[in-house]
């Protein structure tokens, strides 16, 4: 499965877009009511089928709803389903039910196999309209679904999930394993000693930021003035997030293309969040994990993750001691058993390392590459 992003021309018929958007978000809202009464009538969940088969009959009797397609009203209800699937599941740890969205603030609508049609070139047919956008690459493979999607700037960009047979592109053959230790004054910490500083996108552009959001907030709430400060300050946090992504995406890159297994401590971004706030959001640790958890599989390299729990800042990485405590501020360590001073970051990688590669062999990960490129 491969997703493919296209941004949208700028064009006055866009606006039949967005009041599929804004009727999809009222669709979302009525089936959210509709399972809050149902709950507190007969104390039961209710139904996708059931909500599905209702939302039909109610699509004949308002011309607005029938702006959106059958199916991309049919993906709501089994969205809200899995939400509230995961909630059923995962309610003790926080999880929380799917509630309602302002239809201005909601985002998307999504088309499967009917109410869209590729016309060759850069165009594409979405209901009775043709419009167009960037074909900044070939769609190549079955297409499974197609997702407008709108960005608080009220720019539309469409999502292609297409099923192909892609060949993961070996090109880089190693042999090497490296272990990586995240922290905040050092983005990563390499097993061989290399440190990777991160530029911290949103802390050097905070005085910009803050210089929008008070423009902003002197407005008459309601005004133009008012959503031109509203877009102003959005494009300020967009250009962060496009930077912070595009170092994300050459720094995965470089790694993949130096190590074949790269291993890493599954970590509590969360409660992380909770103790440092800001610092841990501009960082952005998880999305750089996802971003190089994909790159790895397309390149067939590995990411080996190991347990949150263990010590591996407070284990001797020469002699396999562990101390009882270690204080957050105490950044070296004197090992009171082989008398090794140990730096806090490095020591932390290279445990990593060692029980990354006790989880995985060299020879299995070379019989993947062989399997798949043959």
């Amino acid at each position: 499965m491969k997703t493919l992003k296209f941004k949208l021309y700028q064009h006055k018929r866009n606006r039949f877009l967005k009041r599929m958007i804004n009727a999809s978000g009222i669709i979302y809202n009525h089936c959210i009511a509709l399972h809050k009464r149902y709950y507190r009538m007969w104390g039961k969940h209710l139904n996708c089928a059931k909500l599905q088969a209702h939302i039909a009959k109610l699509r004949n009797r308002f011309e607005f709803w029938q702006s959106v397609g059958s199916q991309a009203v049919q993906d709501i209800c089994q969205r809200i389903e899995k939400a509230y699937q995961l909630f059923f599941k995962h309610n003790k740890k926080g999880v929380r039910p799917p509630g309602f969205k302002k239809v201005k603030k909601y985002k998307s609508f999504t088309l499967k196999q009917a109410g869209y049609k590729f016309l060759g070139g850069n165009r594409v047919k979405i209901g009775n309209r043709v419009y167009q956008f960037w074909k900044s690459r070939e769609i190549e493979g079955k297409i499974k679904t197609l997702t407008i999607k709108r960005t608080p700037l009220g720019e539309l960009f469409m999502v292609v999930v297409v099923d192909g047979n892609d060949e993961p592109e070996v090109k880089f053959t190693t042999s090497k394993i490296a272990g990586f230790d995240f922290g905040l004054k050092v983005f990563l910490t390499c097993s061989d000693g290399t440190k990777i500083e991160s530029p911290q996108f949103l802390k050097q552009s905070l005085k910009i930021v803050h210089s929008a959001s008070r423009h902003h907030s002197r407005k008459v709430k309601g005004s133009a003035s008012r959503e031109r400060a509203r877009k102003n300050l959005v494009r300020k946090y967009e250009d962060i997030s496009n930077r912070r992504r595009d170092w994300f995406w050459k720094l995965a890159h470089e790694l993949t293309d130096k190590f074949d297994v790269l291993c890493f401590e599954t970590l509590n971004l969360k409660g992380m969040q909770c103790l440092w706030g800001r610092k841990i959001s501009d960082l952005g640790f998880g999305e750089f994990l996802q971003i190089l958890e994909w790159i790895a599989k397309k390149k067939n390299k590995l990411v080996v993750f190991i347990d949150r729990w263990y010590p591996s800042s407070k284990t001797c990485s020469n002699c396999g001691h562990i101390l009882d405590s270690l204080d957050l501020s105490v950044r070296e360590w004197r090992c009171p058993t082989c008398q090794s001073i140990n730096g806090r970051d490095e020591n932390a990688a290279k445990n990593i390392q060692a029980v990354g590669a006790s989880t995985v062999s060299l020879g299995d990960v070379r019989q993947s590459q062989t399997a798949i490129a043959v």
